[in-house]
């Protein structure tokens, strides 16, 4: 018992002695490493609003605030060291050997780092774009370093690690998505008014311009009728929405027109002996 009170006894006066010695450099460290990281914050978001002005892609301008934060509040900690006498030489071997750890052991989250750094600088795709990848399609709504995140028409938030989209085939529409239209009509159509109809269709179509980027034409001939195809551009985000509309005013108009779809028609006979 006496043993163990004269080890707390010097613990005590070993605890006493190191903050009588260095409790104004530990406080001016913490003080360091507060105002730090303030400045280190308002220096990423006056970066980050800088970029924007530039009209600079919203996700590298994230990425270069982000990097320029990180870099700043690791100064300030170094120098928040050397305040209490702490070398950070000692570290550089220690951290060397951690990182070789760990870099065998996060080899996943690692490649989706990397991957994540590849999109940044080379920008297949940005904020707001519409791609299809890895069979999914949507809305980019967020680019980080580790994930792609999509949502689609449905308000589904869609979750991609980078190192799934690096190396494969991306459709990107930009912020529109193709809706296509296949119908048959009478061969004895008039097909110029047809056609022209179906672009007046498309162009009144509430939510659309006139500006927006429609084709209709003959796609193929048979004894049955003609196939007539339409490809419209319209924004992603009101997909189905928009196909739809154009789908119920084509109806409306051919039969205000007196333009009948063609059925297929298959027949059956029946042969008795």
């Amino acid at each position: 018992m006496q043993e163990q009170l004269g080890q707390a006894s010097e613990i005590y006066d070993l605890v006493v002695t190191f903050l009588v010695n260095y409790s104004f450099q530990i406080l001016g460290a913490i003080l360091i490493l507060v105002v730090g990281i303030f400045i280190a914050g308002k220096i990423s978001n006056w970066l980050f609003a800088f970029c924007q002005s530039k009209n600079l892609d919203i996700t590298l301008s994230r990425f270069i605030a982000s990097v320029v934060k990180l870099l700043f509040i690791l100064m300030i900690g170094i120098i928040a060291l050397g305040n209490i006498g702490i070398s950070v030489t000692p570290f550089v071997a220690a951290i060397g050997a951690l990182s070789l750890g760990a870099g065998l052991a996060l080899q996943g989250l690692l490649s989706n780092y990397g991957a994540g750094l590849n999109i940044i600088v080379t920008r297949p795709f940005v904020v707001g774009d519409t791609i299809h990848v890895q069979g999914v399609t949507g809305v980019v709504s967020e680019v980080s370093l580790a994930t792609t995140i999509l949502i689609d028409e449905d308000d589904v938030r869609i979750t991609i690690p980078n190192k799934h989209i690096v190396g494969e085939i991306i459709h990107n529409s930009g912020s529109v998505s193709l809706v296509e239209i296949d119908f048959k009509v009478a061969p004895d159509a008039d097909i110029p008014q047809l056609l022209e109809t179906a672009l007046a269709t498309v162009h009144a179509t509430e939510g659309l311009d006139s500006e927006t980027s429609a084709l209709f034409g003959v796609n193929k001939l048979s004894g049955e009728g003609l196939e007539i195809s339409g490809r419209v551009w319209v924004p992603t985000k009101k997909y189905f929405h928009y196909k739809y509309a154009i789908l119920k005013g084509l109806h409306r108009q051919l039969q205000e027109t007196g333009v009948p779809l063609v059925v297929p028609v298959q027949e059956v006979r029946l042969q008795q002996d």
